[in-house]
């Protein structure tokens, strides 16, 4: 039986405009409160999800994986993102999200989808897709918490048939939303992710556990795909956008309309303040992490090539700030 809340309530209000909802991917070092706020400038999905969180982190700073800002919510924020948490013990699972929970979080997710090595080798992500008798243990734990659980999965680890074992199995914890992307863990981002299993994904869901959500991940660019996607597949209740960020940062953008160079320079201006504010509170990221958002701002096709490249070689956001005054300037 599915506990309806947090969720429900997010896919009843997009229900009223006739559309699924929409979050912003759960991304390591991009989708801190930094890049959630810049996306929320823009255009801001119905939710977002937290940087990868390491579930014991959150109770032992002593961990090879402190928590560090992942957690840190800016008071410019209107709303908590889903924690996303990974590991494969259950009590950490359920001293993590209570502590959550007195922080004032509302949801959190259970990461069995990520490819990452050094996450898999420390039994997260999708270590948990060939290690499917945690699943129980960690979801039970995760549900005594009192917040909503969700998971987010990849259709398989080698094979893209294991999903006819995988997402049943999942779907038995019944939590109240399941995030597939649609790709195997060996397929990483290289092949196009498989949406002729979605109506397949559907079914599994009506007949295993109807009152769970399903959302889908990979190759959707923007709100109207997500739109259309959902009418090509009735029972889909959510579009999850991550990499489509970077090709355009209005991704979640109901009408799409033009942007010019100059209001993605000034988007960028907002998150070197925004990085900076962020800074005097923790040591973490530090500027060159900056550095791989540049390509979503200065962009080839608008002649921002060499802005790019100059912005590239700079040393400080300070630094960044006079490229620009300098380009803009002219």
């Amino acid at each position: 039986m599915v506990t309806k809340t947090f969720w429900s309530q997010i896919a009843n209000q997009a229900k009223k405009e006739k559309r699924p909802f929409f979050s912003m991917a759960p991304m390591e070092a991009v989708s801190n409160t930094v890049f959630r706020q810049v996306i929320a400038h823009a255009s801001a999905p119905d939710i977002f999800f937290s940087e990868f969180v390491y579930a014991k982190g959150i109770t032992d700073p002593t961990t090879k994986f402190p928590v560090d800002g992942r957690l840190y919510i800016d008071s410019r924020e209107k709303t908590y993102p889903v924690v996303q948490l990974w590991g494969d013990v259950p009590e950490d699972f359920e001293n993590g999200a209570l502590a959550l929970k007195d922080k004032g979080f509302k949801a959190i997710d259970i990461n069995t989808g990520c490819p990452d090595k050094t996450v898999i080798k420390n039994h997260g992500g999708t270590f948990l897709i060939r290690n499917p008798e945690k699943i129980d243990g960690i979801v039970t734990a995760a549900k005594n918490s009192g917040l909503a659980v969700s998971i987010k999965t990849r259709l398989g680890y080698s094979k893209l048939t294991e999903y006819k074992e995988w997402i049943p199995h999942l779907l038995n914890q019944h939590v109240e939303l399941l995030t597939v992307h649609l790709r195997t863990k060996m397929e990483m981002s290289k092949v196009p992710a498989h949406f002729e299993v979605i109506d397949d994904l559907i079914k599994m869901r009506d007949e295993i556990s109807p009152d769970t959500l399903l959302q889908i991940n990979g190759d959707i660019p923007d709100f109207q795909a997500g739109v259309d996607l959902a009418k090509k597949h009735p029972g889909l209740d959510g579009i999850m956008i991550g990499r489509g960020v970077f090709a355009n940062p209005f991704a979640f953008e109901k009408v799409p309309q033009e942007h010019p160079l100059n209001e993605l320079l000034n988007l960028l201006r907002l998150q070197l303040d925004l990085f900076d504010d962020f800074s005097q509170h923790y040591d973490v990221p530090r500027f060159p992490s900056l550095k791989r958002f540049f390509k979503i701002y200065a962009r080839p096709e608008l002649g921002a090539t060499d802005l790019r490249n100059e912005m590239m070689n700079a040393k400080s956001t300070d630094e960044v700030r006079q490229i620009l005054d300098d380009f803009q300037n002219k």
